[in-house]
């Protein structure tokens, strides 16, 4: 009997599929065969046309502790693949949030009733659909969560402590320190273009959850990718790089209060100043335009055409803008202008046991010893650096960029108490030759190698069992580079 070869391709773009199986067989099994073949690829392949608004979008497997998902089209359309993508990952997000955000604070319908009453009236008309959107293709996954709960999920970082402090005057609740943080250019880096790095330092209850890689590409403005959690619009500890050539961070100001409840909610001028700055100055700009005072931050703000870099301390009372092409700038949670240290915080800049003031030290020190050697290897190493300034010696903990309160018998008060659950949760860095491709080189976890987990923790300081439900391990994974779909 005759026998033939046969090959079949299988090509699907955006699930990365590309496959070429020679058949040989005989005449007679070829039509069985290539059938059962079929099959079994439709099976596999995700269902792409039952709802014509997921056509462009898609979501890959997990790789290294991260979750790449692609985002294309209207408002509304964007916010559909983000709910329908992710819909157990929000239900499971929200869950954390809730427990991290009401935990010796208010209850979740107290955040609720401020999303609708206070913030919802400042989210403009695109950002509306976006969440709606969202709340749709939860919907459509039988994800049974309403409007407020995702305004309250986007808001939560700017809710407690800032909404909290100014509407409970004598609420002790203080802002964390949250996120080390650097941005270097000119004479400082290896290729004398910028380079851009930040760790997230947050609860591991919900820093775990904040694994996300959005590729999103919006009806308007520019195409972007940044890191983020399920179910919000904007980044959340804003690390991003969008297509006009802007590089994003940023990192909290520590003990600041102030809050205008007439301003524009902060992960709406976040989530917008990513997708629309062309330059510094729109970036710039879009921040302060209705500044409310929420998640008050050091902007770190690199321009990869021109190769300067630029500082923005956004206060709510003091405003200042610093930019160079020959420097840098660091992040760890101190505030920079005295003036706003002053009238808007109750943080010591003079004592440098403290968590922010001892990592500003190293930055200072790191920076300029690596002078004219920065690039991204040099940027993954730093955000793994364990050498605490204020005892002098490598111990990780509070006062290390890599941080590790988990592991210190001080905490980092009134923050987190001593082996508080908290520290850096997943670390970010690219350069302006990533910038071009869209791309940026992410580890989920502690880049430094050291893995929590969580029972063993629990086990050893009972006084978190609180934490018990939404608590999980947070392992260390390797720096992996991200790049936009094609």
């Amino acid at each position: 009997m005759k026998r033939s070869k046969h090959w079949l391709s299988i090509v699907i773009p955006s699930q990365g599929i590309n496959v070429k199986h020679r058949l040989d067989y005989d005449d007679s099994m070829k039509r069985a065969a290539l059938l059962f073949l079929l099959a079994s690829f439709a099976v596999a392949a995700p269902a792409r046309s039952a709802d014509a608004r997921l056509n462009k979008s898609f979501r890959r497997p997990v790789q290294a502790g991260w979750i790449f998902v692609h985002l294309e089209g209207k408002p509304a359309e964007i916010g559909f693949q983000h709910g329908f993508l992710l819909a157990p990952e929000i239900l499971d997000a929200q869950k954390a949030i809730k427990l991290s955000l009401t935990h010796q604070s208010k209850d979740w319908n107290y955040f609720r009733n401020v999303a609708e009453k206070v913030l919802w009236p400042h989210v403009e008309q695109e950002y509306r659909d976006e969440l709606t959107g969202i709340l749709a293709g939860l919907n459509a996954k039988s994800v049974k969560l309403d409007i407020w709960d995702l305004v309250a999920m986007n808001a939560w970082l700017e809710l407690d402590p800032y909404y909290l402090k100014w509407a409970e005057k004598n609420s002790p609740r203080s802002t964390a320190d949250h996120c080390s943080a650097f941005v270097a250019t000119g004479s400082y880096t290896k290729d004398g273009k910028p380079v851009i790095a930040h760790n997230n330092w947050t609860d591991y209850i919900t820093g775990s959850r904040w694994n996300i890689v959005f590729d999103i590409a919006p009806e308007h403005g520019q195409r972007f990718i940044m890191d983020g959690m399920p179910g919000l619009i904007h980044s959340g500890d804003d690390f991003g790089i969008n297509g006009a050539g802007i590089m994003i961070t940023e990192t909290t100001i520590t003990g600041f209060y102030g809050f205008d409840p007439n301003g524009i909610p902060e992960f709406v001028r976040a989530r917008k100043a990513m997708q629309y700055s062309a330059s510094i100055d729109d970036f710039a700009r879009i921040m302060k335009d209705g500044n409310n005072g929420g998640y008050a931050n050091d902007w770190l703000i690199a321009d990869r055409n021109t190769g300067e870099i630029a500082s923005l301390e956004l206060g709510l009372k003091h405003v200042n803008l610093w930019r160079t092409k020959d420097g840098y700038f660091a992040g760890s949670n101190y505030p920079i202008d005295p003036a706003l240290a002053k009238d808007e915080t109750d943080f010591n800049l003079n004592d440098p046991s403290l968590s922010a003031n001892a990592r500003h030290i190293r930055w200072d020190t790191l920076l300029a010893e690596n002078k004219g050697r920065i690039d991204v290897a040099l940027g993954q190493k730093f955000l793994g650096d364990h050498y605490d300034t204020f005892d002098k010696k490598i111990e990780p903990d509070e006062r290390t960029l890599c941080g590790h309160i988990e592991l210190s018998s001080r905490g980092s008060k009134p923050w987190q108490p001593a082996y508080g659950t908290a520290g850096a949760v997943e670390n970010k860095v690219a350069d302006a030759t990533m910038a071009a491709a869209m791309s940026f080189s992410a580890s989920m976890g502690h880049s430094c190698g050291i893995d929590f987990k969580a029972a063993k923790h629990l086990k050893a300081h009972p006084e978190f069992a609180w934490e018990k439900s939404e608590l999980r391990d947070l392992d260390s994974h390797p720096f992996t580079t991200f790049t936009i779909s094609k």
